[in-house]
């Protein structure tokens, strides 16, 4: 059976600049498929369209574009693709010291440093506050470096006082993985990702990591506070709230696209989660993607 490697993403700074600024067009950014982590904390805005999220043991559906705060070595996949919908999504990169080690203990720091500390569960902004933050993100692309850097850390003191928030690892992801954690991660993301509409055998998934299965079974669950078959159910949950909002399917066939073989569990197990049987979802979230 194929392993599939972790990707450790190596980043590099923006020319004349402390940190990484990247604007992707449309469609443009080839690490959306690809679960990675790096030792860059990162602030991402989708300018619109819907998609998923899956950030550490967190899969969900976003709607109206995201405003995204991941702490380092957090793992997780790309937010755009084709079918996403949105116009651009820009990628700010920078490391816990990219100022300097002290910079962050200044008082004048504290909000900054809180909401530095607070990303590393990853952060999901709404509201006025995806708006008018976006904005200002999409505007630093025409500043020069020493403005562009006053601008991020003005972002960056606004995220702290904003109370349109989530924090989407809250039930005790663990944030502090050693790299082997990290590397054991991915192995188990990426297959989820690539095998969900399958079965999923856990003992197969307990192999890729040389773990037993009763061992990976703790494992798992004292690293993302959910168990495996949690998680893997979530995926899939995620993946039917996509369908139903962007393929005009029946919801028959979306249940077992997204790896259910029992429409009734599907139908049961989905509004347990989204809180609205897949019928009342698809008429609320409905939309229609170019």
């Amino acid at each position: 059976m194929k392993t599939i490697a972790p990707a450790l993403e190596v980043i590099s700074n923006s020319y004349g600049s402390s940190f990484t600024y990247t604007k992707h067009a449309e469609k443009t950014n080839s690490k959306a498929h690809l679960w990675h982590y790096h030792p860059e904390i990162e602030l991402v805005y989708i300018n619109g369209g819907a998609g998923k999220r899956q950030i550490g043991s967190h899969v969900s559906y976003y709607t109206n574009g995201s405003l995204l705060l991941i702490g380092a070595n957090l793992p997780h996949c790309g937010f755009t693709n084709e079918m996403t919908g949105n116009t651009d999504e820009t990628v700010i990169h920078i490391k816990p010291e990219f100022l300097g080690n002290d910079f962050f203990v200044a008082p004048e720091m504290k909000k900054v440093r809180n909401v530095l500390n607070q990303s590393k569960g990853g952060i999901a902004f709404g509201g006025e506050t995806k708006k008018n933050v976006g904005k200002r993100i999409e505007m630093m692309e025409n500043q020069l470096p020493f403005e562009r850097l006053l601008t991020l850390l003005s972002i960056l003191d606004e995220l702290d006082s904003s109370e349109e928030y989530t924090v989407l690892n809250a039930d005790g992801f663990s944030l502090e993985l050693q790299t082997q954690d990290n590397d054991r991660m991915n192995v188990i993301f990426n297959y989820v990702k690539d095998h969900f509409q399958e079965s999923i055998a856990i003992d197969e998934v307990s192999n890729l990591i040389s773990m037993t299965t009763p061992s990976f079974c703790r494992y798992f669950k004292k690293i993302s506070n959910k168990t495996f078959t949690e998680f893997v159910n979530e995926y899939r949950l995620v993946h039917a709230s996509k369908l139903l909002a962007e393929k005009p399917i029946s919801i028959n066939e979306v249940c077992y696209e997204s790896g259910f073989n029992n429409f009734s569990h599907f139908s049961k197990s989905f509004k347990q989660y989204t809180g609205k049987s897949a019928s009342q979802y698809r008429n609320e979230h409905k939309i229609v993607i170019q």
